[in-house]
Parts: structure tokens; sequence; C-alpha cells
């Protein structure tokens, strides 16, 4: 079993687990999610001061679209946190909805609070008038984000949630409204039964609250 297979499991078997354990467990993927974005933040103005880049815009400019920037990230990320927390669940994937969610932001992509980060990260990179976070970091915490998503979490929410999210996956688009999502070819049962076996994953959600 290779790492991502690993990964997988572990997020599988936390997400299915006891309500105490995902709630201890909640607190722990803010913190790590906190501290991977803040790393970009960072690298981002260590490596402007190192190379000496010119400011993004002038004064004029960068304050009212920075600050307009950070409100819509605000509140996208805002407004797709409150549709989880509404049944119960947590932005945390080691204690998700109990069921799928596609209401509010959720009708138009699939992970609209990392839309909103995004943006956000993208504003804080404008009111900071850093280069290197508009345009390298920011970049490249989409392209990882994206990997992990396809990769790690999207085949855990398969086996979690079923055929419902498969279909959900296949006539959403991952972060941007408007943009067709890539046709799923393969028919719900052939995606429940990947190389590894569901079974090992653990419960049904949920069915080890009582």
């Amino acid at each position: 079993m290779n790492i991502k297979e690993t990964w997988i499991n572990l997020l599988h078997r936390a997400a299915t687990g006891t309500k105490k354990t995902r709630t201890l467990l909640t607190p722990v993927g803010l913190l790590i999610f906190g501290a991977f974005s803040s790393l970009f933040v960072l690298a981002a103005v260590l490596v402007d001061r190192f190379l000496g880049l010119p400011r993004l815009l002038p004064e004029v400019v960068r304050v009212p679209l920075s600050a307009s920037t950070v409100a819509v990230g605000i509140f996208v990320t805002s407004w797709s946190a409150f549709h989880f927390l509404k049944v119960r669940g947590t932005p945390v994937p080691f204690n998700p909805p109990p069921k799928l969610v596609s209401t509010g932001p959720y009708r138009y992509v699939r992970n609209p609070m990392l839309t909103g980060v995004f943006i956000l990260l993208f504003g804080i990179g404008l009111a900071l008038n850093s280069v290197s976070l508009v345009l390298v970091f920011t970049p490249l915490y989409v392209l990882m984000n994206y990997w992990e998503l396809k990769n790690v979490e999207e085949p855990e929410m398969v086996d979690r949630l079923g055929g419902e999210y498969i279909e959900y996956r296949g006539k959403t688009p991952m972060f941007i409204p408007g943009l067709r999502a890539k046709a799923q070819h393969e028919k719900p049962d052939q995606a429940l039964q990947p190389d590894r076996d569901p079974r090992a994953r653990g419960p049904c959600p949920r069915d080890s609250d009582r």
C-alpha cells in the first residue's frame, strides 16, 4: 500500500469514526490547514524581500482592490462553512457532514470553501503588494489543493457517499462556477469498486456515533 492509499484509508477511518474522535481531530485539521496556508504567505514575503521584487500595484489601486478581494474571499468561505455547520458537519475532512451538501454555494461548485480561500489568499497578496504571492505561490497553492482533492479527498468521498457523490461530481465544477464539470464515464457501481476494498475502510458514515 502506497502513501496515497494509506492517507485515504486514514481519512476514511477518521471521517466514519466515533463522534468523539471526529471532534478531537477537528481542531487538529484546522491547525494543519491554517499552518499550511500561512507558510505560503510567509514564503512569498521572504522571496519578495530576498529577490527585491517591485511592488505590484500603486497604493491608490492596491487598497480598495485588496480590501474588496479579501471581503469576497471571507464571504464565500463563511457562506460555505455555514452550509456544512447547518447539517452538523465541519469543513475539516476528518469531521465532514453526515451527508452530501449541495445547497448554497455547493450548488455551483464542489469546493466553494477552497474557492473562497484562494480568493482570500490572492487578496492578501494584493494587500501585501507581493508579486510572488499573487503570481507564484497562490497558483502553486491552488495546484497542490487540486492534486490533494483529486487523489485523496474525492476517492474517500466516493467510498463514503457512493453514487450520490459520483453523480454530483459529474455535473458540478470543482472550483469555478460555470465551468463544465469533466464528464465521468464510469458508472457508479464501477467507481464503488476500486482496487482497494471499501469494506476495509471502516463502518458506514456515522454508524459509530451510537
